[in-house]
């Protein structure tokens, strides 16, 4: 099987609401599609939702560099031989994981076709039979994230993801309104998003947030700060999760070496898609460390990706991939049942693109043959 031709798109996927967390405010998500032709007919679809925040990639960027760079060293090459492709990517551009994500993604989706299997299959073979859903609670006042979090708990979600990182005074009253609202049954994930900058600010949080039952918190520090992370896990009994602080092979042998973290985020936007995330699966299940799969927020394209490679790993112990349920248009049809995820039997990721919505959505368009 050669690759033929592939077809980028430049989309704006709409929000139901706006997105707010500590670093940016999200109208509408900007997200490219590839779609991979090969010489046997079949096709697959990838994605990559870029953030100049987190791996310094735009969207423009990563179009440019998928049109300009990669897309032309690949074809005519095969598209399951995915260590070759990674390489050839490497060698090509130094980083830019999103782009490479989009490629890995969708030749996952050719290969999963082609075998006629799930791409889970094609990564370890199913080990989770569902994963519940979290919910995402955006930066507001602590009252309208509290009476968002009661909204959401009748309707069956178990969990809340709440995204802060402004002053920590403002943050700890959102935290302890939402507890104070959902009960101590529920799960509490936080996600500072890097907002409390260094480990003195974090520390100071904490110490007011120890009786809060909370699950984990996530990214307190700057990314590139894993020694304040050694600091605040040395002085805190809440849980700590790595997120921007991760996004390849070498971050996470720092953070196992240093013991930085009780729990890491994978994201295939970070770290370059299917393949290098299994990787890192591995890399800490050496370590004795728990994973979760998260995402940038991604349409049912890259969601499902992230799904298949949770589904497929004991060492993955959460998910947090509901950009499908955020978007008024999704160019897919990533099915939940909430407040579950359950993934289908489907060959590939299993999705179905809408042809007609993904031409909607386009705002630039371009094919390299």
């Amino acid at each position: 099987m050669k690759i033929t031709a592939i077809h980028l798109n430049a989309i704006h996927l709409p929000l139901l609401e706006p997105f707010v967390i500590s670093y940016h405010t999200y109208d509408y998500m900007p997200s490219i599609i590839v779609k991979i032709e090969t010489d046997e007919g079949i096709i697959g679809y990838g994605e990559g939702v870029a953030d100049e925040h987190v791996t310094g990639e735009t969207w423009e960027g990563t179009f440019h560099i998928l049109k300009n760079t990669i897309a032309p060293a690949l074809i005519g090459k095969n598209p399951m031989e995915m260590e070759k492709l990674h390489d050839i990517m490497d060698k090509l551009i130094y980083a830019a994981p999103t782009a490479k994500a989009a490629i890995d993604i969708a030749c996952y989706d050719l290969l999963g076709k082609k075998l006629k299997v799930p791409v889970y299959q094609l990564v370890g073979g199913r080990f989770h039979d569902e994963f519940p859903i979290t919910h995402v609670l955006s930066i507001a006042e602590p009252e309208e994230m509290a009476k968002e979090a009661a909204k959401m708990q009748e309707l069956g979600y178990r969990s809340f993801k709440m995204k802060v990182g402004t002053q920590t005074k403002a943050d700890v009253a959102r935290i302890k309104a939402v507890r104070a609202e959902v009960g101590e049954d529920i799960a509490i994930r936080v996600d500072v998003n890097q907002g409390w900058k260094n480990s003195s600010e974090t520390l100071t949080a904490l110490s007011q947030l120890s009786n809060q039952g909370i699950d984990w918190v996530e990214q307190p520090v700057a990314a590139d700060d894993i020694d304040g992370m050694v600091e605040v896990k040395s002085k805190t009994a809440i849980p700590l999760m790595i997120d921007e602080g991760l996004k390849g092979i070498r971050e996470m042998r720092e953070i196992i070496q240093k013991r930085a973290a009780d729990k890491v985020n994978i994201k295939l936007m970070k770290c370059g898609g299917i393949y290098p995330a299994v990787k890192l699966a591995h890399q800490a299940e050496l370590a004795g460390m728990e994973c979760q799969v998260g995402s940038m927020v991604e349409s049912s394209v890259g969601s499902a990706a992230g799904f298949h490679v949770a589904f497929s790993k004991k060492v993955i112990t959460s998910v947090e991939l509901t950009g499908p349920l955020k978007f008024a248009k999704d160019i897919g049809n990533l099915k939940y049942e909430v407040p579950f995820i359950r993934l289908t039997e489907k060959p590939g990721l299993g999705i179905e693109v809408n042809e007609d919505i993904l031409k909607e959505l386009t705002v630039f368009e371009d094919t390299v043959r």
